[in-house]
């Protein structure tokens, strides 16, 4: 059910170490480009588990049976900071239709903080493989919430849920919370530790904020 690619060496492995570092994160298109190289690893690995047929193709010199996907699976992402790992799968899976989530943290004057969708735009899902990305998975509520948004319009056949870098914690919070039937999770590191404020540790820290630039103001 949960799959780890940094499990094994590969040069995903060289990503991840530059998304963690503190001086590498300085540079932002360096950043982004690291979480979309990520998402076409990503790619590469689901796309093995997909359906395939033979389709005929006219070369210069003849006729090649070629296995082709029978069908793309939809790209889903959590804004913003799920969209340069978005774009990885995009870059593989071109001719899929893609849905967008928003989600966000309401914080409250004790100092706790809740989740809230704000904002979802889904393509056709019904019976259809689904991936669903976001950068982090800390305490998994985001990757849940998103989840139950997309399925509250159409049941898919299958959801890949996608995270570079996962908790523990979360993890396990996914799994309580969505049937392990209905989903794969494949992640690129896990992580044992977790912040009072839902930060991995070590992490790389906010993934948006270091792709995008620093949130100042956010407006509801």
């Amino acid at each position: 059910m949960i799959k780890v690619l940094s499990a094994s060496n590969s040069i995903l492995n060289q990503y991840i170490s530059e998304l963690r570092d503190a001086e590498v994160q300085k540079d932002s298109l360096r950043f982004r480009h690291n979480l979309e190289r990520l998402g076409g690893i990503f790619a590469y690995e689901i796309s093995k588990g997909l359906a395939y047929e033979s389709k005929e193709v006219v070369t210069p010199l003849g006729i090649a049976n070629v296995p082709v996907l029978i069908e793309y699976p939809v790209l889903a992402t959590i804004l913003r900071a799920g969209l340069p790992m978005h774009q990885g799968f995009l870059n593989f899976f071109d001719k899929s239709e893609n849905a967008f989530i928003s989600a966000f943290r309401r914080h409250h004057k004790d100092g706790s903080f809740s989740i809230n969708i704000e904002y979802a735009s889904v393509t056709e899902i019904e019976n259809k493989v689904v991936i669903l990305c976001d950068t982090m998975l800390a305490s998994g509520s985001s990757m849940v919430l998103a989840y139950k948004e997309l399925v509250a319009h159409g049941k898919p056949r299958h959801t890949h849920i996608v995270a570079a870098v996962a908790n523990v914690e979360g993890l396990e919070y996914v799994k309580r919370n969505i049937a392990k039937s209905e989903i794969t999770i494949w992640v690129g590191a896990v992580d044992d530790e977790m912040t009072a404020q839902s930060y991995i540790v070590p992490g790389l820290g906010d993934a948006g904020d270091l792709a995008y630039g620093k949130k100042h103001n956010v407006f509801i």
